[in-house]
This record gives structure tokens, sequence and C-alpha cells, in this order.
């Protein structure tokens, strides 16, 4: 932070007499109240503390994010922790900095070894570990070839390898069911070839699951997903916290507990590098050709814990007390959520919530990841923060309030248009454009908040994808006139073969 912003939050604007808010602090005081201890018993006070002089820094007029460096590349992008993944992640590039920092840049890779997808795995705290590279930040990754590696984040070094298995599956999906403590790693759906669904062949098994503990990476057990005991209509299965959530070509979403099936349908118990012998096969959990053994075998249906009807298998659940989000059952309603008591499916009060807009994507809606409870309703130029709570003298009903909202300030595109008939009669007509302006849509886009950075990820057309790294600066007001006739220019610059532009 600038001495000149430093000094205007430590003194404001008020007058040398005017009383302080109670309770109010400025960013000086914080910093030194932090610096003597004050908050060193407790971590959640202090990074509540972290936050709020963040807030206070972000929140001053004249913070700014500039656009410090740019880089391009053919293929996708991928952000984690403060670092930027490239050339499907053969490249690490530091992002806490000005001028982007190479990590590891490793040779091009050829399509037998291409990632499919990653997590980054983090130390837990307060455990001891096996190796001393387990508590560094590594990232998991999955290989066309069914390989699943451990890499060091920093230097892209392999430091596990475990095969999963063979010709039988190919798994693509890294997921956690528990974050930085349980992994699943699925399959792409099982489908026979075209000769043999002529023939009249039949697919039972649909999915393959494998479990996995991380921190020492451990092997939990393998599953099959199969028609015969889930039903014919399945047709995605995902896993979280603890939540086999398996849905149906009918938008019927079912819950079933996931750990207790894992305890129920286990056959026998590996671990990763010893050798086995099951059904024939003798060979060494994690290695290649053997793989992992599929040695959970679900023989029954599990007990139903909760289903429900969506839309596009639409389903969320979170709030306090439990609430889940779903659509209705039928594409006129699409747009349209419910929030729902999870006890017994009561709608709350104002619990339908619908933005009505027009635009080329429709509004999405999710629970807070901070786990506070809130919900985000996200629209075209309108964020809706939500809140449940409780229904005025009836403690047994909730009701959905609005906290804030977040209003873009954007140009009310209006169309006015003449048409001159035969006859010569003038005809004006007006009308409201989309929300979305068709000709500035690109594929996608992913936005990242750390700290002091903010980094923009687009997809362009024809898979060209861009990443945008900003800066928080803090301007004064000199700087900002004569930022504002200056000619910004671009300056292209190379590392290690990477080109970069700077502006």
């Amino acid at each position: 932070m600038c001495p000149q912003a430093a000094a205007a939050v430590a003194h404001g604007r008020r007058s040398r007499g005017a009383p302080r808010a109670p309770g109010a602090h400025n960013v000086c005081r914080l910093l030194t109240r932090r610096t003597h201890g004050f908050y060193a018993r407790d971590a959640g006070v202090a990074h509540r503390t972290n936050l709020g002089l963040l807030r206070q820094i972000i929140c001053q007029e004249s913070t700014k994010f500039k656009n410090v460096w740019t880089t391009h590349s053919a293929s996708p992008i991928a952000y984690e922790r403060g670092r930027i993944y490239l050339d499907n992640y053969q490249c690490c590039i530091s992002s806490i900095a000005q001028e982007p920092r190479i990590l590891y840049q490793k040779p091009k890779c050829s399509k037998s070894e291409k990632i499919e997808d990653a997590l980054l795995l983090e130390c837990p705290l307060g455990e001891m570990l096996p190796s001393l590279s387990d508590y560094k930040s590594s990232l998991i990754v999955l290989t066309v070839q069914n390989w699943l590696l451990r890499l060091s984040a920093d230097s892209g070094e392999v430091l596990e390898k475990i095969y999963l298995t063979g010709s039988c599956c190919k798994f693509r999906y890294l997921s956690w069911d528990t974050p930085q403590e349980l992994m699943v790693v699925k399959s792409a759906q099982n489908k026979l070839p075209a000769a043999a669904r002529q023939a009249g062949i039949q697919q039972s098994v649909l999915f393959y699951l494998a479990v996995f503990q991380v921190l020492p990476l451990s092997f939990i057990g393998m599953l099959e997903i199969n028609k015969k005991i889930f039903g014919n209509s399945v047709t995605d299965v995902a896993v979280s916290n603890g939540i086999l959530i398996v849905m149906h070509s009918m938008g019927l979403v079912r819950l079933y507990n996931f750990q207790a099936i894992l305890e129920q349908f286990i056959e026998q118990p590996f671990d990763l590098g010893h050798e086995f012998n099951w059904n024939g096969q003798v060979g060494v959990v994690g290695k290649y050709p053997f793989g992992l053994p599929c040695n959970v075998k679900i023989t029954d249906i599990p007990p139903l814990l909760f289903e429900a009807s969506s839309l596009e298998n639409a389903f969320q659940i979170g709030g306090y007390p439990w609430h889940y989000i779903i659509t209705p059952n039928k594409k006129k309603h699409k747009g349209v959520f419910h929030i729902c008591s999870l006890k017994d499916n009561t709608l709350a009060k104002n619990g339908i919530q619908d933005m009505e807009c027009c635009s080329l994507e429709p509004d999405w809606i999710y629970f807070h990841p901070d786990m506070s409870g809130r919900i985000i309703h996200v629209g075209p130029n309108l964020v809706k923060v939500l809140k449940l709570k409780e229904v005025k003298n009836n403690t047994n009903q909730m009701e959905i309030t609005e906290d804030f909202t977040i209003v873009a300030n954007r140009e009310n595109c209006v169309n006015n248009t003449i048409t001159v008939t035969a006859s010569g009669r003038v005809v004006k007509k007006r009308f409201n454009l989309l929300d979305d302006d068709p000709e500035q849509e690109t594929y996608s886009h992913e936005v990242y908040f750390d700290k002091d950075l903010v980094l923009h990820i687009e997809q362009k057309p024809n898979r060209r994808f861009s990443c945008y790294v900003y800066q928080m600066v803090c301007d004064t007001a000199e700087d900002d006139e004569c930022s504002s006739h200056e000619k910004t220019e671009k300056v292209f610059r190379k590392k290690e073969g990477r080109i970069f532009e700077y502006i």
C-alpha cells in the first residue's frame, strides 16, 4: 500500500476531535495489533482480520486493478493457488509477481501422456507424514493411459505413480469427496462398440469409481455402478461429502450413503505396492499391468437417503438447517429455482426465485461455499445475495430474505428502427436488445481473486485461450490524471520460449 493510501486510511476524513465509531479500526492500527500478536491465539480471528484489512484496502477509491501481463495458449489454461498451468500442465507460471516467473517448463508430451484432469493437493496441518515431499503442495493428475501421478507443484517432478487399470475402462475425472482428504477417480461412461450393440449384447456396468485417501496416498477401493443394481435409467454419478449421487434420465436424483456402501460391500482391503492374488490374477497393487482390483462389489440396492426430481438433474444441498435447490422438471420452468427443506420437502417462504431475465444464458444459483448458508443468485447484470432465516412467530418454517444485491451498471441498449411502407407511411419500431450482446460473447470466462491479484482466463473462438493478470495498485489523483493522457502500448517479451504481453 502506498504512503498516501496508508495515510488516508489511517486518518480518514474525520476531524481531529471527531469520535471514532465503537469497534472501528483503521488499517495501520490493525496491522500494528497483528504484529504484536493480538490474534495469535485464534486462527479464525486472524483470518477474519486479514480479510477485513484486504476489504478496506480494496474499497478505497484510489485502489484499482491494473493489467500487468497477459499470455496466450492454444490449449486450456488452469489456475490453482498462485500457479498458472499451460500446455496441458507442462508449463507452470507463478502469478504472485508483477512479472511472470516460470516455475517449470517440461518438454511437450505425446498424446498417450496427455493429462485428463488434475487436483491440487496441500499438506494437512498437525500430521506426521512419511516423506518430506508430502509437506509441500503437489498436483494429482490423471493421464489418458489410466496413470495417476503425484507431481511437485513447484517443479513438476513425479513423486508417485499409480496404475489404475487396464482396458476395462478409461478413467477421466478427478474430484473430492471430502476436500484434501478423500479423492474419487471416475471413469468415462462405458459404451459398447456399435457392432456389439447391434448383436444385442448388453452393457450393465456404466461407471467405475476408484477411491483414495490422500497424504499419504492410499487405496480404499474400486467399485462398479451397475444398471442391474441402480436401474436402467442411470445417466451419471458423482460423490460429494460422503454421499453417492445417482442421476437418472427422467431428471430423478437419488442419494445414498457412500461411506456405508464402502464398509458394507468391500470384499478385501488392499495396500498400494503390496502383492495380491485376486480372481486368478497375481500382481502388485497400483503397478502396471495389473493396476487396482475392483474390490467393492455392490450386490443389492443400498438404502435410499433422499430423492428429488429436477430439470437436467440440477440439485444442490446447503444452508442451515439443511435445504436443497431444484428447478421443477419441465422445460418451461428453466431459470426458476425452488428452495425447499431437506427435512420435510416444504417450500421455504419466498422460496421460488426467478429473475425473469432475457439473456443468451440463463441465470444460475448456488449455496455460498463458505458454509454460511447464504445463497448467491447470479443474472446477466445482477447478483442477489440471499439468506435463510426463521419466519417470525413460526420457528418451524424458514424464509428466504434478500441480504444485499450488486447491480452492474450497463447501458440500456434500445434499437429504434424506421420502416417506410409501399404507400409511403413511416413505421417506427422500438425494442430492447438482449441483456447479452451476441457479438461480444466468447466461449467461456473464469475469474479468480487471490489477495491482491485478479486473474481472468478467457476462451476465444478457434480454441484460443488467454490469461490476463491484474495487480492491485493505489493511484493518487495525480497518477490518475497522468495515466488518462498516456497512450498505453503493448510490449512483448520472450521467456523460455513463451511470449508475454506487458502494458
